[in-house]
């Protein structure tokens, strides 16, 4: 074997180690063809090993393969399949564009990988003169539509030619939904599902189905009018123009159910928030009998996204990290403690005589000997530790203005990302209202007449900035939307607590952490004026008292400035986020040591 070969192979070995590692699947086989128990993966072959390109290329197509296990299900693919033959080429891309994104946002090199190739790619198309729209595939336009929108790839002269004559198309179709598949990336189903409706929806299929359509018809006319029978040639004009009014329905259909698409999405938003708001209802009425509600009617469960533009959010995300920049050493320090404190007593153990992983120091006289030498790496166990989830919870109130608010989001930041690093999911959850003096709470109040002891008297608010699924990554620039002063307005704390007590009870880790962020007791004038001075704090203390006694979910406050002990058992004040870490560690800590019992 000359050393050409040796480099081929090589390169091989070191691209199935690569799949190996990326789809997490150790039961890959590329050599025995014929195995029946192992999965059979096809690896490209280096032709050339000058040219660079060819390297990019399959690196990144390997990267590609092995994603599409770790991340691509087959039956929720082929369940949303367009049923239009037309529309199922492109819908193949968007899949092979998700499960890649996916990819590239937990690897750089994988990122680089398949931002060089497809560069590489768009850059060495052909260039023949393009005069009509006709004269391009509309595969090859979709992708390099997708490729822009959702890798960010920056288009060359040729290819911008060749989007321009089918831009007005992909705008229209699917301009408008890019925020929503882009935040619903890990989930297949509702990715897949809204690709396959917006392809499916789109003028350029719908008209082709209708010429089909056309030219069915206009065969069926022939033939019967071939049969020269008159009676046949009445019924087919009375077919026809039946026909004619079922396409009518048929395109008027469509452009309702596209309508109606994005009210599904809100309707399913409506639901959610009614179901959770039963349930709350069911938990108030067992933990506080006397807690009334005036009505549910005008509240509102809010994505942190869909409440400014984006560039107002990335704006303050700006800000946001312009506080957090000296913060960054404290970062790393609680990070790295609290990952040990979380970590001591679980047992660590480790594979070796592996193809990948870490380096093992043992073997290091055996890679010296052959620096191409297999089976010199180790890797650790994986550890149980895996099945926790902790919910931020933080007053987004008027009183939280300036400072506290600031710490509050700082706070979250350096918690989740701490977190996350200990295998251990975070949501973050904000509390307010969506108006002062009761909004039209108080409005339909006023207008019944103003009955005695109404109960809560405003519109809730409650604001979703990180689901636990979503990786802080994705969810960053929401946390700044907390600094915008005219979100922050009365805090309602008791059924905010209930709220997020409830969305943890879904949840199916074993260990659930309850963390809250406030700065005191909870506020509504509107509530307040026209209840007992202590309605809201009543409420709270028992909703508090239920979940800590009654409950799996351990909670604990943290006061901004102000001491909540007399609310929450477990409860801490900082008044500065230098305080943080020596104090969520010990809090932390504790709760993770110290796993409740109930009975």
């Amino acid at each position: 074997m000359n050393k050409e070969d040796i480099i081929k192979e090589k390169f091989k070995q070191a691209l199935t180690s690569t799949f190996k590692v990326i789809s997490e699947d150790f039961k890959i086989n590329t050599k025995d063809k014929k195995s029946e128990n192992n999965k059979n993966i096809q690896i490209g072959e280096l032709k050339d090993i000058n040219d660079k390109n060819q390297f990019k290329k399959l690196r990144a197509e390997t990267d590609s393969e092995a994603l599409k296990i770790k991340f691509s299900n087959n039956e929720i693919f082929q369940k949303n399949l367009p049923k239009k033959s037309s529309c199922q080429n492109l819908y193949k891309i968007t899949e092979k564009i998700r499960y890649e994104l996916l990819g590239s946002r937990m690897l750089k090199g994988i990122s680089k990988n398949f931002y060089d190739n497809y560069k590489n790619k768009l850059n060495s198309s052909k260039n023949e003169k393009i005069l009509k729209k006709e004269d391009i595939n509309i595969s090859e336009a979709f992708e390099i539509y997708m490729l822009n929108k959702f890798f960010k790839i920056e288009l060359s002269k040729k290819n911008s030619e060749i989007l321009n004559f089918w831009s007005e198309d992909f705008k229209k179709s699917f301009d408008k939904h890019i925020n929503y598949l882009n935040e619903n990336l890990e989930n297949q189903e509702l990715y897949n599902a809204k690709f396959s409706e917006l392809l499916q929806n789109m003028e350029i299929f719908n008209n082709e189905e209708n010429q089909e359509n056309k030219e069915e018809q206009d065969n069926e006319k022939d033939e019967n009018d071939s049969n020269g029978n008159e009676n046949n040639s009445d019924d087919n004009s009375e077919e026809k123009k039946d026909e004619d009014s079922i396409s009518e329905g048929i395109d008027g259909t469509d452009n309702i159910d596209e309508f109606r698409l994005d009210d599904q999405l809100g309707d399913q938003n409506t639901e959610n928030q009614e179901s959770e708001n039963i349930v709350q209802q069911k938990n108030l009425s067992e933990s506080d009998k006397e807690y009334k509600i005036f009505t549910t009617e005008f509240d509102e469960i809010a994505k942190a996204e869909n409440l400014e533009t984006l560039e107002e959010i990335l704006k303050l995300r700006k800000n946001l990290d312009q506080q957090l920049t000296s913060f960054q050493d404290l970062i790393t320090k609680l990070a790295n403690k609290l990952q040990r404190q979380l970590m001591a007593k679980q047992n660590r153990a480790w594979n070796f005589d592996l193809e990948e992983g870490i380096l093992d120091s043992s073997k290091l006289p055996r890679i010296i000997i052959d620096p191409y030498n297999s089976l010199s790496f180790k890797k650790e166990k994986d550890l149980d530790f895996k099945d926790t989830v902790v919910t931020l919870l933080i007053d987004n109130s008027g009183s939280m203005r300036g400072r506290p608010i600031t710490i509050a989001a700082i706070c979250a930041d350096i918690l989740s990302r701490t977190l996350e690093r200990c295998s251990v999911k975070v949501e973050i959850l904000g509390f307010t209202t969506k108006n002062w003096k009761g909004g039209k709470s108080r409005e339909q109040w006023n207008k019944i007449g103003k009955t005695k002891n109404p109960g809560r008297l405003n519109d809730l608010r409650h604001i979703i900035y990180k689901s636990a699924d979503t990786h802080w990554r994705q969810s960053k620039k929401n946390l700044g939307l907390m600094l915008k002063e005219g979100l922050l307005k009365e805090n309602i704390d008791g059924e905010a607590i209930t709220w997020a007590y409830n969305r943890l009870g879904k949840r199916k880790e074993e260990r659930k952490i309850l963390m809250v962020i406030s700065d005191g007791a909870p506020v509504d004038d509107s509530t307040l004026s026209v209840n007992s001075g202590d309605f809201l704090e009543k409420n709270l203390k028992k909703i508090v008292k239920f979940i800590e006694n009654k409950s799996n979910i351990e909670i604990l406050a943290i006061g901004i400035g102000h001491d909540v002990s007399r609310y929450y058992k477990k409860a801490i004040k900082i008044s500065d986020v230098q305080e943080l870490g020596d104090v969520m560690i010990e809090q932390l800590s504790g709760l993770f040591e110290n796993k409740k019992k109930f009975h």
